[in-house]
């Protein structure tokens, strides 16, 4: 079930619903798509600059340190 919400995070499925759950109306649609289409630009404008070297790539984060699983008693 969590690999599944996973790929239906990623692949937008519950903003697709959530979007979906009330009507909207079609200047509202072109204003959303207008903002979503600038948003993906100016990502891909940033990742262009980081692969030339233009700015810093951002730090990676190191994994917390897992902690140790207590054993389960009944």
């Amino acid at each position: 079930l969590r690999a599944l919400k996973k790929k239906m995070q990623r692949e937008g499925i519950f903003r697709e619903m959530k979007r979906r759950k009330a009507y909207e109306k079609p200047s509202e649609r072109k204003t959303r798509e207008k903002a979503e289409a600038v948003r993906r630009a100016r990502k891909a404008a940033r990742k262009l600059a980081q692969r030339e070297g233009l700015i810093p790539l951002p730090k990676r984060r190191e994994p917390a340190p897992r902690r140790a699983r207590l054993p389960r008693s009944f």
